[in-house]
């Protein structure tokens, strides 16, 4: 992890649990105005820990008088709890509520850093990671199946029918996106819309509070590469990144060079990925001959057998608007 963004994501559990603890003040504060009972109890409450804490300094008969405070103190709950519930409150509704249950905001639990701290220091890497990606310039409102309508590939497929049900396939997913999703592989020639669903997958799962990286497979693996080389001397870990997000966005695989040690990183993160359940999107113009020939059969084995494959059929949509808006002039 890299140590500024450990300190933001501290910096923003502390703030977390600063919330929490005012959020249980105020609580405290009207109940104490609205139930007077309830007032006398909390009285009570703090003066028993008053008391605990001066038996615990004069250590006199210790235990036994610690276990009739307890007692006393846990009657006093049950009677608070009861007088919540009757003036129509939860029960619960003076425990504070943490963000983490696990460590109550503090980020550390068992002696280490919480699960919380870990996932958020890599959400905030994945954030800067992603601030060149135009994640929010894609969505699903504005793919526009019109431009498939009409045309057909030389087999005869119907290009509308197809990418309708690609199109639908793309906004079930991020709907209903876990980490426990498939993975998709997005194939077919340039300019059919591969970028545009995936962003628009990306942008809906981003908002969902899972974390994201998207980039071209190319920067990533000049990224790693950097790293791996000692060339970028930053401190991140980009390899790490990809292994670990919730969903992984890798575009344009096939523009990469053709290396042994990019051929490796491919496979350990396809693999990685898989064995660790996380789902993967691959966009490429290459079609199955085209990956089969670049690639190890170690790579295009898993790919073929594990993901959820979608052809993207049509004419280049960029051609066709640059077209539309010539004959509008």
């Amino acid at each position: 992890m890299k140590s500024e963004h450990l300190e933001q994501a501290r910096a923003e559990i502390s703030a977390r649990r600063n919330r929490a603890v005012t959020e249980n003040d105020r609580k405290f504060e009207e109940i104490n105005t609205l139930i007077p009972e309830i007032a006398e109890i909390n009285k009570q409450l703090f003066q028993t820990s008053r008391n605990l804490m001066q038996i615990i300094r004069n250590g006199e008969n210790t235990e036994e008088r610690i276990e009739i405070l307890k007692r006393q103190n846990q009657q006093a709950q049950i009677m608070v709890r009861k007088l919540l519930v009757a003036n129509g409150y939860p029960e619960n509704y003076l425990e504070i509520k943490y963000t983490c249950p696990k460590c109550n905001d503090t980020g550390y639990s068992g002696g280490t850093y919480c699960s919380c701290l870990i996932t958020l220091t890599a959400k905030i890497a994945a954030a800067e990671l992603n601030k060149n990606a135009q994640v929010n310039l894609c969505s699903f409102e504005s793919f526009d199946l019109s431009y498939y309508a009409g045309h057909k590939t030389e087999n005869g497929a119907d290009c509308y029918k197809a990418m309708s049900i690609i199109f639908e396939f793309c906004k079930s997913y991020a709907e209903n996106f876990s980490k426990e999703s498939p993975s998709i592989l997005m194939f077919g020639k340039t300019g059919l819309g591969k970028t545009h669903l995936s962003l628009s997958i990306a942008s809906v799962v981003l908002k969902k509070g899972f974390s994201v990286l998207y980039d071209s497979v190319i920067n990533f693996l000049r990224k790693i590469e950097n790293e791996h080389f000692g060339r970028d001397t930053s401190g991140n870990d980009t390899l790490s990144l990809l292994l670990e997000c919730d969903l992984l966005i890798l575009d344009d695989l096939g523009t990469e060079f053709d290396t042994p040690f990019y051929q490796s990183m491919i496979y350990n993160i396809i693999n990685t990925r898989i064995n660790r359940c996380l789902p993967t999107i691959i966009s490429t113009n290459m079609d199955w001959n085209g990956i089969s020939n670049k690639y190890e059969e170690r790579i295009t084995s898993r790919i073929f057998a594990t993901y959820i494959n979608h052809q993207f059929i049509g004419y280049d949509v960029r051609i066709l608007k640059a077209q539309q808006k010539n004959s509008q002039k």
